[in-house]
């Protein structure tokens, strides 16, 4: 018989909640195997084009619910390598919300407070960037000035991005090519790779099953590096702690195919997923109002065609991000460029009849497709999505040859949900069409569903049996030392951008994992720097007291 290959943690996925704890806990000498599904591409690899088989479809995991669909990262690096890099740190008000359980979602452990610490690990770490006005972008600066034309503020967002580096090509969501954009590629990954980390990709996990010594059996296919929906081999490793971390739309998958072996589940896991509470405007700028009412120009053309220079999301209105009002009224609305495709579909013509997402009037706005702009409205939902029966392998049924499949997510929005969803986008039509700056209307559900980036909570943390799959620690509950770390563990919607909190939840893991490694004879220590060598974050957490929980 063929020896099983044997580490002391093997880390399913390589995102944010997969690359913080891989270095970290490789740093502390442990054995680290990170089990990655998606390709290896290096910033040679990223192209500036959104074709079909370019590092755009290789690196995307489009998954499309019944009433929701799901974008995500599919490579080393996981959603930090498509990501748009604005990172602000979550609401003070998000850590009370009660959402659908009519009680305190998040474990009373946590708070904005307590959290704080830790979002300075990640601000040391990456680091994250505070931007100015000199640093917004076109689309950012006409938002802003639009906001303020209103009568609302408008704020720069922070972004983990060197813009000493960018040059503003707009390419982030087809990957860095410039290393600017501050990905788990350039900071956790190459450090835990240093300390010894062993990183597999196109290793796609399926399921989990017991060793008789109390650790884990983990099975995996090899998939092929162009065809996806091709497994070219398969495999198993035995670990002493098991990280998930594959991500909200994957992570529940795995452990509800692994039930069988493993026992019964949590309740929480594949329920109370979150798309966090997002929707996208299309508003079709008059260069002409612009001029005249806001007073914006460029000597060299249209003041706003040039939208696709500069960045993704830069600047934000976060003025219903007010923890006085109800819950289901807060929002942040965002200014995003978003590339054809996808958003070329679902964007609706202004007025008119509906449906209007296909026809003689969304021709007509594809021909202005350089004056659109996108507004991103993140809200609060009711984590009313549903996984259903896991496909026979992988997370989803592969469609394509890469980047499309049909997956087990049912996703029914509630009043509640509805509600947010009305605020904000009357807020935004209220910004963006005062004095006829513009037309706007939001993108059509009728295709795809509703549609997030941001996917979260499908295996949360929570003080609540009933409604959480996790202890506080990130543990799976009635199944020790299996843990989850990435975007599932996230109570629920954020109303902002969720990848700094999804890190700094990462980061505050690691402490209770080193203990369940030590209690099974691993040694590991916990007190690396940051993956620079920075210690001030180190001693700043190093005050708390980590004990189980905390």
């Amino acid at each position: 018989m063929t020896a099983i290959d044997q580490t002391d943690v093997v880390i399913v996925g390589s995102g944010f909640g997969g690359s913080i704890p891989a270095y970290h806990l490789a740093a502390g000498g442990a054995k680290v195997t990170v089990l990655e599904r998606g390709p290896w591409l290096a910033a040679d690899d990223f192209e500036h084009d959104y074709l079909l088989g370019s590092s755009y479809t290789r690196a995307f995991d489009f998954v499309v619910g019944d009433g929701m669909s799901v974008l995500g990262g599919n490579c080393v690096g996981g959603g930090s390598v498509v990501y748009f890099a604005a990172m602000p740190r979550a609401p003070r008000f998000v850590f009370e919300r009660h959402g659908s359980i009519g009680r305190r979602m998040w474990p009373q452990a946590i708070s904005r407070d307590s959290l704080e610490p830790w979002y300075d690990r990640v601000d040391e770490s990456l680091p994250v960037s505070t931007q100015d006005w000199s640093d917004v972008s076109y689309a950012g600066g006409l938002w802003a000035a639009a906001c303020n034309h209103s009568g609302r503020t408008a704020n720069p967002a922070p972004v983990a991005v060197d813009n000493k580096t960018c040059v503003n090509c707009n390419f982030m969501m087809a990957g860095c090519k410039f290393d600017a954009k501050r990905s788990m590629l350039t900071n956790y990954l190459p450090a835990a790779l240093a300390h010894g980390a062993q990183i597999r990709p196109l290793h796609e996990v399926q399921r989990l099953e017991r060793t008789e010594d109390g650790g884990y059996r983990v099975y995996f296919d090899l998939i092929d590096e162009e065809d996806y929906r091709v497994h070219t081999g398969s495999g198993v490793i035995e670990a002493k702690v098991v990280i998930i971390a594959a991500g909200a739309g994957a992570t529940p998958v795995i452990l509800q195919r692994s039930e069988a072996a493993l026992g019964t589940m949590p309740h929480g896991v594949g329920r109370y997923f979150s798309g966090n509470g997002e929707r996208l405007n299309t508003a079709i700028i008059d260069e002409d109002r612009v001029r005249e009412v806001l007073g914006l120009s460029r000597e060299d053309g249209p003041v706003y065609s040039a939208n696709h220079i500069g960045k993704g999301p830069t600047v934000a209105n976060w003025d219903k991000l007010d923890g006085s009002l109800p819950e289901y009224e807060r929002y942040s609305l965002e200014q995003l460029y978003f590339p054809p495709g996808l958003g070329t579909i679902l964007a609706q013509a202004p007025g008119g009849e509906e449906p209007r997402w296909y026809g003689a009037e969304k021709k007509e706005i594809l021909k202005q497709w350089a004056n659109w702009l996108t507004i991103f409205l993140m809200t609060e939902d009711d984590n009313e999505g549903v996984f259903g029966t896991p496909p026979p392998t992988g997370n989803a049924y592969r469609i394509s040859q890469q980047m499309l499949g049909r997956g087990p997510l049912r996703y029914d929005p509630t009043p509640n949900t509805r509600h947010g969803w009305a605020l904000a986008d009357a807020d935004c039509k209220a910004i963006i069409e005062k004095d006829g700056l513009a037309k706007v209307s939001p993108w059509t559900n009728d295709v795809v569903g509703a549609y997030t980036v941001h996917p979260l909570a499908s295996c949360r943390i929570g003080d609540d049996e009933a409604t959480s799959a996790l202890h506080p620690n990130h543990e799976l509950r009635n199944h020790p030392g299996i843990f989850v770390t990435d975007s599932a563990s996230v109570p629920g919607a954020l109303t902002v951008n969720p990848a700094m909190t999804i890190a700094a939840l990462a980061e505050r893991s690691i402490p209770g994992i080193v203990r369940e490694l030590q209690s099974r004879g691993v040694d590991v220590k916990y007190g690396a720097p940051s993956p620079d060598g920075s210690i001030t974050g180190r001693r700043a957490v190093s005050k708390l007291d980590l004990v189980a929980g905390n």
